[in-house]
């Protein structure tokens, strides 16, 4: 079979569609074998199936390989599909036997065959470094409100505050909004005033943080849109160009056609 051939097989829809049933499908006997009961009663099936699966995956990369040869892993998708079905076929046995466990990652391949999923995957890589500066500032509040917290409440709630990184981690609860009351009514019962620590701490980490992080990931993915917007714009009007240059270059030698025949006829009659 050809490499053209094999490349357009491949990027059918009907095969995309039959990989994405049998991850959603691999996916679900994965989580079968949690189930004890399950296990004993039809184990072998299920590991079974999962072998035929895991080979089907592997014709499927290899044939990739084949169509696309070494720019196959100028894709990042394509090398992250590679390294999920390259883990699976390691030995599981035993130091490696957690290897086992990580089969479950095959359903993360529904990303890459997702274009939705893969699109918010893609955005939320490339808002990376603006959340880069999200974390900067959280730690930021965090110091600050730790060292507040040690100073202010350490002595009378050694547990909470009692030291820098007991402080940071009740703040990092409080953040979470988990339990946080509890820590609150017992630091207030010894300082009354203690509800505007703790008022401002969570309005400061974990509303305006977390809005300005939601604003960085929609605002990302509206550039990616605009962008893959733009991208398809230009790829039309360069088709559109093209066609019309080629039309212009039919219409020139019509025209050239035209004028040597009226020539060839005025020789004629005269």
């Amino acid at each position: 079979m050809s490499v053209e051939k094999v490349k357009i097989f491949v990027e059918k829809k009907s095969f995309q569609h039959f990989i994405i049933a049998l991850i959603i499908f691999n996916s679900i006997t994965i989580g079968l074998e949690t189930f004890e009961s399950i296990v004993i009663s039809a184990g072998d099936i299920l590991h079974f199936l999962d072998r035929i699966i895991l080979a089907i995956f592997v014709v499927e990369i290899t044939l990739k390989l084949y169509a696309y040869n070494f720019s196959f892993f100028k894709d990042g998708w394509n090398v992250f599909d590679f390294s999920i079905v390259a883990i699976a076929l390691l030995p599981t046995t035993g130091s490696l036997s957690i290897l086992r466990a990580l089969r479950i990652f095959r359903s993360l391949r529904l990303i890459k065959n997702l274009p939705r999923l893969r699109f918010l995957v893609e955005s939320l890589l490339m808002s990376l470094p603006s959340i880069g500066w999200i974390f900067a500032l959280l730690s930021l509040i965090f110091y600050v409100f730790s060292v507040v917290g040690v100073k202010i409440f350490g002595a009378t709630h050694p547990e909470y505050f009692g030291t820098l990184w007991a402080s940071m981690f009740s703040l990092f609860q409080i953040m979470t909004l988990e339990g946080w009351a509890d820590i609150a009514r017992d630091v207030i019962e010894d300082h009354p005033f203690a509800f505007l620590y703790f008022i401002f701490f969570i309005l400061a980490a974990s509303y305006t943080a977390l809005n300005i992080f939601i604003a960085i990931i929609v605002n990302t993915m509206s550039e990616t849109q605009n962008k893959i917007r733009d991208e398809e714009s230009n790829k039309i009007e360069n088709i559109i160009r093209d066609e019309n240059e080629e039309l212009k270059e039919d219409l020139r030698r019509l025209k050239e056609q035209i004028e040597l025949l009226e020539k060839k006829l005025f020789k004629n009659n005269y």
